[in-house]
């Protein structure tokens, strides 16, 4: 039954809204309620970019909306790069110029849409490329919607698996996360446990997820996953500067915290860094600190990217420093390096297309 409460559109753009508010939006511009019906399947199954290409709305409606300035909201495709492995990765551009990256990682099984939340970050990770560039600002659920569309679109394939481990911190968007994650699993049929949150971690950041994700979800379902990169406050600071204000072991106790309030496992995400944090004590060090934790930790071995002193560790501690942590009863897989010849590592494709804009931070790491 459609209700009288007006719909807010965000930007003037209809990608993002669910069925039922297509239905109440459809009826407060004077049409009836299948109009909405008819727009939710062009903008998610048929993943339309603009309004004049949907040919069953009346001429004369569609001539409305154009007037009113009512969008898709679709981004443009700027670049796309494809790896000898199949993963691509896209820099679209968002209407005011600003421009993020996604990636689709296949494989015969599933197909993986790594998202971005933000342009650009503000946690200033050493190794990464986005945080080299600072903060612009934050997505709008249209913006990270368009982004699995927009791979779904580039490799022809439908995407089964969304993480939201691309460009920003997604705990500093809860509001637009956790409402794409909705569109995500209601409107394109992803299911939450299909879908993952990566974050560094933010103060008072974990209860408010979780309780923002009960309140807007009905349920928390996707999985958290925390990049830790270091077993310790001090390499972990070196590595994450903005960590001085979130200790280690507070970030674990609010990982216990989110287990108890969700009944969802942690993942906890360490890259390693050849001759940095990759040696053996630190994985005793990593050991500890997981241990009797309801969780599993992710190995990534190292993407370089390019005005960054850090290498990428050699196979044999890579494989040594994952055998530690299996002996001691650690739950651990090793994801594998994905795009290294077209530059997948995050933030790489759009650092390059601003290079000549922005000034580099070339701060050596102490």
């Amino acid at each position: 039954m459609i209700n009288s409460v007006p719909v807010q559109l965000a930007r003037q753009v209809l990608l993002g809204l669910s069925v039922v508010e297509l239905e109440e939006w459809a009826v407060e511009q004077g049409q009836p309620a299948f109009r909405g019906r008819q727009l939710h399947q062009w903008l998610y199954e048929k993943g339309v970019r603009d309004l004049e290409s949907i040919t069953v709305l009346p001429k004369a409606w569609r001539s409305s909306l154009l007037e009113q300035g009512i969008t898709i909201g679709r981004l443009h495709e700027v670049n796309k790069l494809l790896a000898k492995d199949s993963t691509t990765k896209l820099l679209l551009e968002a209407s005011d110029g600003a421009t993020i990256e996604t990636v689709g990682i296949p494989t015969k099984q599933r197909l993986t849409v790594c998202v971005s939340s933000q342009v650009g970050c503000s946690m200033a990770c050493r190794f990464c490329a986005t945080g080299m560039g600072g903060l612009e600002r934050s997505l709008d659920v249209h913006e990270i919607v368009d982004q699995v569309l927009s791979v779904r679109e580039a490799m022809n394939r439908r995407p089964s698996h969304v993480v939201f481990m691309g460009m920003g911190e997604p705990l500093l968007n809860l509001d637009s996360v956790l409402a794409a994650i909705r569109c995500l699993n209601v409107d394109l049929g992803i299911g939450q446990r299909r879908i993952s949150i990566s974050t560094v971690g933010v103060a008072n950041a974990l209860s408010r997820l979780a309780e923002l994700a009960l309140e807007n979800l009905g349920s928390v379902q996707f999985t958290l996953a925390v990049s830790l990169h270091a077993p310790n406050q001090p390499l972990r600071e070196k590595l994450i500067p903005t960590a001085r204000a979130y200790p280690i072991n507070k970030l674990l106790e609010d990982c216990r915290h989110f287990f108890d309030m969700t009944g969802r496992r942690v993942s906890f995400e360490y890259i390693l860094l050849g001759q940095l944090n990759d040696f053996s004590h630190h994985a005793e060090e990593l050991a500890d600190l997981v241990s009797g934790f309801q969780s599993h930790v992710n190995l990534i071995a190292y993407n370089p990217i390019q005005d960054a002193d850090f290498q990428r560790p050699s196979n044999e501690r890579i494989i040594n420093f994952q055998q530690i942590l299996e002996s001691r009863g650690i739950a651990v897989s090793l994801r594998a390096s994905r795009g290294l010849d077209q530059d997948a590592a995050c933030g790489q494709l759009r650092r390059h297309h601003v290079s000549i804009e922005r000034p580099l931070d070339r701060t050596p790491l102490n």
